[in-house]
């Protein structure tokens, strides 16, 4: 298992890390992995590992079995040799984009209060899918409405909750396509906003920014109609 460092701090852009193994699709594993692997509609992490005199630069991360956390290295790259320490450098321009997509994308589901079906964080695009029978009344409006919450700059905060008590909160779920990663013991709850100020609380395994402010102004995109209950709501970053 793959002990994941960005869970702890999503800003992390340098670590050291132990090669433990390699898969058998040509994969690197890591003791410690500073990278994000694909997951939860989040795209995996890219960047490098140096070692000695060589490096291999990263495609994309994935995740493996029993918890790994499994580099992808790009076309043509050397694997350090299993037992190499290494270092490890995130692509972080492209990370940040990706947690201030996914703190957005939370923020949209507050201002559209509907099932959320389904959903992707991209660099440029991302969008959620919604459980909405009826297109948006005032699309500027809601637009205006996620600006004013991320204006707001809430603070962005996570804690650990126990399977159980999920289970005693399904409420907590927004997600109707993909439920949280259950029996491990726990599950993990981001939270935007603090006590009076909370506007959002959901189970969520990505990274975030840690404060809305950070997010800086978004546009809606296309609102298409995806099936006779669905519709795909775009969101875009303007800067």
């Amino acid at each position: 298992m793959s002990k994941p460092l960005y869970q702890d701090d999503a800003y992390l852009t340098e670590a050291t890390g132990r090669v433990v193994s390699h898969t058998d699709q040509g994969g690197v594993v890591l003791d410690q992995s500073l990278f994000y692997p694909t997951g939860g509609g989040q795209p995996g992490d890219r960047g490098q590992l140096t070692w000695d005199s060589d490096q291999m630069a990263l495609a994309t991360t994935v995740k493996g079995e029993g918890g790994a956390i499994v580099l992808v290295p790009a076309d043509g790259q050397s694997l350090p040799p299993v037992g190499a320490d290494v270092s490890q450098t995130l692509d972080w321009d492209l990370r940040l984009r990706h947690m201030r997509m996914h703190t957005a994308l939370h923020l949209l589901s507050v201002v559209i209060p509907l099932p959320v079906t389904g959903g992707q964080i991209g660099a440029e695009k991302s969008r959620l899918d919604f459980a909405m029978e009826h297109p948006l009344e005032d699309k500027q409006a809601v637009e205006d409405a996620l600006n004013d919450l991320i204006a707001r700059d809430l603070e962005v905060s996570t804690r650990w909750i126990s399977d159980e008590e999920l289970e005693a909160n399904p409420g907590l779920v927004k997600t109707m396509s993909v439920q949280p990663p259950k029996g491990a013991g726990q599950v993990r709850l981001v939270r935007i906003g603090t006590g009076d100020e909370q506007v959002d609380l959901q189970p969520c395994g990505g990274t975030h920014v840690l404060r809305t402010a950070e997010i800086g102004r978004v546009r809606l995109g296309k609102v298409e109609k995806k099936g006779r209950m669905n519709r795909r709501v775009a969101l875009h970053l303007e800067a």
